[in-house]
């Protein structure tokens, strides 16, 4: 049968997985008729193992890090140790009822788990050249909103008449977005014709009213921003605060602090750099730092160390933001992360660093030939590339990323950052090996030749999926989200 057959599809009248045994006990419903349903559920009847191989049917057509090459850039979707799966299943903190940390003088039941987050915290702040961080947020655009607030809260704390935020025209979308939901104004910052952001363009921005800077480092085109100095230099000569996006934070780790750079907040992505790839959506975790003259502005509750070694939640924060995620984020994700710093240590960061620039290197040198790469030298973490160079052939971007899935990879991030023509953005992470980076690099390759020698069949891709080519702007306009037994009229 299809795979991609509904389970309302495979149905078989009378046909059972499991069988209940008659109810027991006072038959209540009796005296409540209008309670019962006037026919059966209107479920599909599959025996058990029509089941199990429908859903294994289904896991079988996902793409994920466990079965193939996923070099999105700027995600990060890095292979997740089994280990940190491992220490995140553990009873102890799988089975912790979420209501426990919330007990404002923690028992016994949750030592362990406040250990964890406490440790994690310390950890995280010496890796970022931060004071002291939260782990509340549940997502990197929530880490940059609950950046934004803190930074909404000094200003107020301080008297200031802040306005507005300056956010570079190649920053994650998000970025905008959190400042417009903490109540500033965005100033976009357009880049240079090179595709990098114009630092003279920013510093001439700053005035008097200006609340902060939002910056990604290296910056969205893998680029490392040699004038940051500068830049803290100027926002910090209004008193204004310098935010650190950490999504691409995976090309520093080990080797530069951002609190050193000048940042004064900083949010980073568990679920990218920290080990939980997080295809499909979430869970993801955006805890956020500051230096210290913000720490009192950082959300409740906060665990702290009693002298005894035990440990608590502390509420007692007159300035704080307060709540900003119930209870203490995603902890499966916080759990991944702790076990995955454990593992690695301070020198494993640095070989990550390492071999996710040298990977990115290694992929952008062989790639260059065949399409314009924005770096004219080296890269960071990730490399970034034009493909003008194919519009001339007939095709587009999109058009190479869906012939990309014929061949067994997962599509790059496309058509981003948006002021790249044609963009093509790869983040091959440490954790590929070049056996792996060749395989892709030459479909690249295979999938540019095809554009030049028969270009409709690469405007035809992908033809290997149970779904080919769809038109995406029907798609969005006119969705069909209820099942029907046939076709809708048009």
């Amino acid at each position: 049968m299809n795979p991609m057959s509904l389970a309302f599809e495979k149905s078989v009248p009378g046909r059972r997985a499991v069988r209940y045994p008659p109810p027991v006990g006072p038959a209540e419903l009796d005296q409540h008729p209008e309670l019962l349903r006037a026919r059966p559920a209107a479920l599909p009847e599959l025996s058990e193992l029509d089941v199990v191989r429908h859903f294994t049917g289904l896991s079988r057509l996902n793409f994920s890090v466990d079965t193939h090459f996923y070099p999105l850039g700027s995600c990060t979707m890095k292979y997740n140790p089994r280990a940190c799966e491992a220490a995140a299943a553990l009873p102890g903190f799988r089975d912790l009822h979420p209501l426990l940390p919330q007990l404002r003088h923690g028992g016994q039941l949750t030592q362990g788990a406040l250990q964890l987050l406490y440790e994690l915290e310390r950890m995280l702040s010496e890796i970022c050249g931060m004071a002291e961080f939260t782990l509340q947020p549940l997502a990197g655009a929530h880490g940059e909103l609950t950046g934004v607030m803190l930074m909404a809260a000094y200003h107020r704390d301080r008297g200031h008449r802040k306005t507005h935020i300056l956010v570079p025209d190649s920053a994650h979308g998000t970025n905008p977005a959190s400042a417009r939901l903490g109540g500033f104004e965005v100033i976009s910052i357009r880049s240079g014709p090179d595709g990098r952001m114009d630092a003279d363009r920013l510093i001439q921005a700053i005035r008097e009213d200006t609340a902060g800077i939002m910056l990604t480092c290296p910056d969205t085109v893998g680029a490392f921003l040699p004038r940051i100095r500068d830049i803290a230099d100027a926002i910090h000569a209004v008193d204004g605060l310098l935010y650190y996006d950490g999504a691409n934070l995976n090309a520093l780790l080990g080797r530069v602090k951002p609190g050193a750079l000048g940042f004064d907040i900083c949010h980073v992505n568990l679920h990218k750099t920290f080990s939980t790839p997080h295809g499909g959506g979430g869970p993801g975790a955006g805890p956020v730092g500051v230096v210290e003259r913000l720490r009192p502005y950082l959300p409740i509750s906060r665990v702290r160390m009693r002298n005894d070694g035990t440990y608590y939640l502390d509420y007692d924060a007159p300035k704080s933001i307060g709540y900003i995620a119930p209870f203490y984020g995603n902890f499966g994700v916080l759990v991944r992360a702790y076990a995955y710093l454990r593992l690695l240590g301070r020198e494993g960061l640095r070989v990550t660093s390492n071999l996710a620039v040298l990977n990115a290197n290694y992929v952008q040198e062989r790639l260059r030939p065949y399409l314009d790469a924005v770096n004219p030298g080296r890269c960071m973490h990730e490399c970034v590339f034009s493909g003008r160079r194919l519009t001339a052939l007939g095709v587009h971007t999109l058009d190479l990323a869906k012939a990309l899935i014929d061949r067994g990879f997962h599509p790059p991030t496309i058509y981003f950052p948006l002021h790249i023509p044609e963009a093509i953005m790869i983040e091959p992470t440490e954790t590929e090996s070049r056996e792996t980076l060749d395989r892709f690099c030459d479909a690249v390759i295979e999938c540019i030749e095809l554009a030049r020698t028969d270009p409709d069949t690469l405007r035809a891709a992908p033809v290997t999926t149970p779904v080919g080519r769809l038109d995406e702007v029907q798609a969005a306009r006119r969705m069909e989200l209820v099942y029907t037994e046939s076709p809708p009229e048009s």
